[in-house]
């Protein structure tokens, strides 16, 4: 049965966003639906999904969040986790949470496939019965 997926990608780092993207839909089977929204940073991602929790049988969250010298990047990362997690939890969808936390450039380039993972996540809860 097709499911409808919505994408929510942060392009804050654009290049490595464009990765993330590249390497979910790689496993994501094409006869689905699967819409992709952007948006400017991390932090708009859940608010974005939780407008479009009743459209979509799953979702995915993606971006890039590099450690600067400020607690910002603890914040934002804590923040997101906990807001995609209780979207999830309250909601009873799945969200892959493909949201890489890195140290700096290096670490994110690195991890640019990282999509992939969240949606692996995503199909897996998704054929649960």
């Amino acid at each position: 049965m097709k499911k409808k997926y919505l994408i929510v990608i942060a392009n804050y780092y654009e290049d490595i966003s464009k990765g993330l993207l590249d390497s979910s839909l790689k496993l994501i089977p094409k006869s689905n639906i699967i819409k992709i929204i952007k948006v400017p940073g991390v932090f708009e991602i859940p608010v974005t999904i939780s407008k479009n929790i009743k459209k979509y049988d799953a979702f995915l969250a993606l971006g890039c969040v590099i450690k600067g010298e400020t607690p910002h990047f603890d914040f934002i990362s804590q923040a997101s986790t906990n807001a995609l997690m209780d979207l999830s939890i309250n909601n009873k969808k799945p969200i892959g949470n493909g949201i890489i936390t890195c140290l700096n450039m290096r670490q994110a380039i690195a991890r640019k496939k990282k999509g992939a993972e969240a949606a692996k996540a995503v199909i897996s809860i998704l054929s649960q019965k």
